[in-house]
């Protein structure tokens, strides 16, 4: 069985097949099939209700997630899922005092499922698929399977600084992480820039000569630091009225690998709002075992190792 974030299984087929009637239901039930609905409410006794299509479903309180009943899992993040996907393992289908059917879920379940089979099988290296949940300015908490969250810190991210995560992710966007280490109670601590490629794979993509866009992030006194790719940036000489977060013109004047330098000249800087893209991933296998950053040629070696 195969284990995502949720949101990731709600409109797929197979999906959509089980949740069209209560013999799809009930099988799914007996092959403890991972299941998504929609939370739609959140009932005054603490339990959340989902929408399965055919029927309602209910997932008792101590079944919403894994730590409710013991206390290191908060209310808030259940209450957080009404209007949203939530995954389920379907336990019993049974009949109301109105005479209908409803099914008796579970999150927690599902949860258990994904640590065992899933995420205590993980190594170091590892990539794996992630949904963002929220941000901070510290970091993001991503959904690594069937709910269960994990850190992403700042740093992590990419090789350019940022101030903020907002200014790589959205909240809800579906990225890749990789896993650094396996920490106590089964955490994953992981990181992303590794995936966003080498200085020379992203250095490959520009051309001295050409005039190209890019995002200011640091102003110094000895130059200013343009980001052309969220792990590449470039130095410009110091120049009047430009401030840190601004789009920027600029005029690519040298490309020098062994240094792992890129000189600029900016033409041009405004303040402008710009759209949150998707990552790009250089790195398309499913593990990793060591990520060089410099070029061959340079003398100053930046690398990690996952083994």
């Amino acid at each position: 069985m195969k284990f995502y974030p949720e949101g990731w299984l709600i409109n797929t087929p197979g999906n959509r097949y089980i949740l069209q009637d209560s013999k799809n239901i009930l099988r799914a039930s007996k092959e403890k099939r991972i299941v998504e609905g929609r939370a739609i409410v959140y009932d005054k006794n603490h339990n959340l209700v989902v929408d399965m299509g055919c029927m309602k479903g209910v997932i008792k309180r101590d079944e919403c997630a894994i730590g409710i009943k013991e206390g290191f899992t908060k209310d808030i993040s259940i209450m957080s899922r009404v209007n949203k996907p939530v995954c389920f393992v379907i336990e019993e289908i049974i009949k109301n005092s109105e005479d209908r059917l409803f099914a008796k879920l579970s999150r927690k379940i599902a949860q258990e499922m994904c640590l065992s089979e899933y995420i205590n099988k993980l190594i170091p290296g590892d990539i794996i698929n992630a949904t963002v949940t929220h941000l901070e300015n510290f970091g993001v908490f991503v959904d690594v399977g069937c709910g269960i969250i994990s850190f992403l810190p700042i740093d992590a991210i990419s090789i350019s600084r940022i101030s903020h995560p907002k200014e790589r992710f959205i909240q809800g966007m579906d990225i890749k992480v990789i896993v650094k280490n396996i920490e106590k109670n089964n955490r994953l601590s992981l990181s992303h820039k590794e995936l966003l490629g080498s200085w020379e794979q992203n250095a490959k993509l520009f051309s001295i000569g050409e005039t190209v866009s890019g995002i200011v992030r640091s102003v110094e006194n000895y130059g200013i630091f343009v980001e052309l790719m969220p792990n590449l940036a470039g130095l410009a000489e110091v120049k009047e009225n430009i401030h840190e977060g601004q789009q920027a013109s600029v005029y690519i004047k040298n490309v020098i690998p062994s240094r792992m330098k890129i000189k600029l000249i900016i033409i041009d800087t405004f303040d402008n709002i710009y759209s949150i893209k998707s990552p790009r991933y250089f790195y398309k296998e499913n593990h990793m075992e060591q990520f060089i950053y410099s070029p061959s040629c340079s003398k100053k070696i930046i690398s990690y190792s996952f083994k």
